[in-house]
């Protein structure tokens, strides 16, 4: 389902990011575990569509990703892949309900998952509401509700538990596992966070400071 090969990247050709070869299946759970400043942002940012490596190939269901340009990879991303960013990217401007209706629409797609993601990561009642009247742990839960709407193959979790409580972190975690075995789709979470290692026993570490 997604396979990562030769990447290269580097801000600076002296500091070099490690970036490993990848290749999951539908359904697999990938944790790449690193210090701040190990490239863990950018390699999720490399496998979801938004910074093109120097070299190397990515795939997602036999599609390379950066063959792609412009709408193109903009709209395949959106159907094929969900990004959960370490700091909820929803519009303060609209509800609940149309964060995730606006996915639909970049994506191309008309979903019937929206109440039922909803219920599921228990905000529904909170479907009207102004973003800005939300919990932290509420708005962490729309982001994964707009990350999986669209029924990606993959999903990408930066950092999702950084700022959680014990409880809430083993919670978060949990949650993303239980929604990427019931859609089928590659699970990556992306962390420095140690607690993590306990709920995914495929893991990637990634070297130090950079």
């Amino acid at each position: 389902m997604l396979q990562a090969s030769n990447i290269e990247f580097y801000y600076n050709s002296n500091q070099k990011f490690e970036i490993p070869d990848i290749n999951l299946k539908s359904g697999d759970q990938l944790l790449i575990i690193g210090k701040s400043g190990s490239g863990k942002t950018t390699i999720l940012n490399i496998l979801g569509g938004l910074l093109k490596p120097l070299s190397g190939d990515v795939k997602i269901n036999g599609t390379s990703v950066y063959g792609l340009t412009g709408g193109q990879l903009d709209k395949f991303r959106g159907k094929n892949i969900g990004i959960i960013f370490q700091k909820p990217h929803i519009l303060s401007a609209l509800n609940v309900e149309e964060n995730l209706k606006l996915a639909n629409f970049f994506a191309g797609e008309k979903s019937d998952l929206i109440s039922p993601l909803l219920k599921e990561l228990g905000i529904f009642d909170k479907r009207k509401s102004n973003v800005n009247t939300l919990s932290e742990g509420e708005a962490q839960r729309v982001s994964i509700a707009r990350a999986l709407v669209n029924n990606p193959k993959v999903i990408l979790a930066d950092e999702p538990t950084a700022s959680l409580d014990d409880e809430n972190a083993s919670n978060v975690v949990k949650l993303l596992q239980q929604q990427a075995v019931k859609y089928n789709a590659a699970l990556i979470i992306v962390t420095h966070d140690q607690r993590v290692k306990d709920h995914i026993s495929n893991q990637i570490t990634i070297g130090g400071e950079s």
